[in-house]
């Protein structure tokens, strides 16, 4: 069994996230920090109550609902800029597929962070693709970008979250997806339990066996 954590870990190279010091050992006894982290930054869920698909919490999702049991990783690897991932692009992985199993992207948009391309240059989910995602009933939708749509065209951006979001669980902002060896894994994405939030930091791993 290999275990390969697609969680970005936080830091100041991480927009929306920040931290300080709230305790010092030499001083308090103990090292404690205060954290600022905006419910969308790194690697993070999203919940139906984010686009107001519907009042749809992340806390209100079942445990049962961050594990998929067999999750493709759909080789979009080094793509250009701004590209528009289509249903054509799973065609490694259409074969195999079966309704509720779960999708990863790998683009390798991880390798981006900290420039400007990793937020206004990412690769994004088509229309054509959302639609086939409810439509074949996926369970779990990862991507590598911190977002599955341009977030500099708000009509983009809105229509595909509206399309997925409510069908199907939106994680963004994963990494490492190449480093697992093949074509699909065991996935477990646990949100932080915030009650009513609109998304929520996210640990996600990968189970290959």
């Amino acid at each position: 069994m290999k275990i390969v954590d697609l969680t970005l870990p936080y830091s100041e190279t991480i927009a929306g996230f920040s931290s300080a010091p709230a305790r010092k050992l030499d001083t308090d006894g103990w090292n404690a920090s205060a954290l600022q982290i905006y419910s969308h930054a790194g690697t993070h869920m999203d919940a139906p109550l984010h686009f107001g698909v519907s009042d749809f919490s992340i806390d209100q999702f079942r445990p049962e609902d961050f594990m998929a049991d067999r999750a493709w990783v759909v080789n979009v690897a080094d793509c250009e800029e701004k590209y528009l991932i289509t249903v054509e692009d799973l065609r490694g992985i259409a074969p195999f597929f079966r309704q509720g199993d779960s999708l990863l992207f790998k683009t390798n948009w991880y390798k981006r962070l900290g420039t400007d391309a990793y937020r206004n240059a990412l690769p994004r989910i088509s229309e054509e693709l959302a639609v086939w995602c409810v439509d074949n009933r996926v369970k779990i939708l990862g991507v590598e970008p911190p977002s599955v749509a341009d977030v500099n065209n708000m009509a983009e951006v809105t229509l595909i979250h509206k399309i997925l979001l409510g069908k199907v669980i939106i994680v963004e902002g994963l990494c490492d997806l190449d480093k697992i060896s093949g074509l699909s894994v065991k996935l477990i994405a646990l949100p932080l339990k915030i009650k009513g939030g609109d998304g929520a930091p996210c640990r996600v791993i990968a189970i290959e066996e």
